[in-house]
């Protein structure tokens, strides 16, 4: 998901690579903020949360991937397929639906899951331009998204996740709902239709899944929370805190988990940002946040997100987040 410009940039020039000293410095920031997030989450920043334990964030001098926990394998190929994983996007017909549980510790939780954008959003521009409502104003009913400078494209990449993700959650005995899947719908969901599936679901928990078009040299993960709205539709005081607490898990953990630093270029390094103008998160009657996990024209990102075993720890660092945050909820 782009932040500035069209939702489908031209392939752009690739910056030089960054000094020593740049990288030395970067180095600090995935520990200073698994320390944060763990402060967070033991009460320190006011969520009331359990205390936890978080294992220290891999060296940049080592391989992200190379022992990273709870994954079906111990590291990532970059130069891999984006295809060669099992638990990729495979088209599924028929309409999305919420797939029951089984007998695990979160029999009877709800998830809704909503990957970002569709392919078909290409093919169908005159339906996404049409403007929706998100109560602070009017947006597009959707965007095509971004891509790596290969093509692997974002809408692609988040259907995957999800897949995976699921099969996590329900393996937990949740109940899995998905925004969309395979090639149902044909465009779209409009964000204000991917926010009243988490809403008439009664989700417990939904989160959207991304990947950023943002700059080459723009790279790392960021967790995307739902600011105080008030305003037409949009009433999203009530699940302001929750939303945090849920976000603040899912960054720890997807750190964790995958290696990936937070955001460099947006969060302050917290990997954590509010905002008021996405309609998924404005018309949000459940805790939701969006997760950008990784900017797709960052050379160093696009080789992480365009590998099958890196999704994999990606949708395990997201799922444990999840299941924290519903055993405590």
């Amino acid at each position: 998901m782009s932040y500035t410009g069209p939702e489908f940039d031209p392939p752009q020039q690739r910056r030089p690579r960054r000094g020593p000293l740049t990288v030395a410095l970067a180095a600090l920031v995935p520990g200073a903020l698994l320390g944060w997030l763990v402060y967070e989450e033991v009460g320190g920043g006011g969520s009331g949360a359990e205390v936890r334990t978080a294992s220290p964030a891999p060296a940049s001098s080592a391989s992200p991937l190379s022992s990273a926990p709870g994954t079906a394998s111990s590291a990532a190929s970059p130069g891999a397929s984006p295809d060669a994983s099992p638990g990729d996007d495979g088209k599924v017909s028929g309409t999305p639906s919420a797939r029951p549980g089984g007998t695990g510790p979160l029999k009877g939780k709800v998830v809704v899951i909503d990957p970002g954008h569709n392919p078909g959003n290409f093919r169908h521009t005159a339906e996404i331009n049409r403007q929706v409502d998100i109560g602070t104003n009017r947006k597009e009913c959707d965007t095509t998204g971004t891509s790596t400078n290969d093509g692997y494209t974002e809408a692609r990449f988040s259907l995957d996740v999800a897949h995976r993700l699921r099969t996590l959650l329900e393996q937990q005995g949740a109940t899995v709902k998905l925004t969309r899947d395979g090639d149902s719908p044909a465009w779209g969901p409009c964000v204000d239709e991917r926010a009243r599936i988490g809403n008439t679901a009664r989700a417990d928990a939904a989160v959207s899944i991304h990947a950023d078009g943002s700059a080459p040299g723009n790279r790392g993960f960021h967790v995307i929370l739902p600011g105080s709205v008030h305003a037409g539709a949009a009433d999203t005081r009530p699940i302001v805190g929750p939303s945090h607490d849920l976000g603040v898990r899912i960054a720890g953990n997807f750190l964790r988990e995958t290696g990936e630093p937070p955001s460099n270029y947006l969060g302050e390094g917290t990997g954590l940002v509010t905002r008021t103008d996405l309609g998924g998160l404005n018309l949000s009657t459940v805790p939701k946040v969006f997760i950008e996990c990784g900017n797709m024209r960052d050379s160093k990102d696009a080789a992480l997100l365009t590998s099958g075993a890196w999704r994999q720890q990606a949708a395990q660092g997201i799922s444990e987040g999840i299941v924290s945050f519903l055993r405590r909820s």
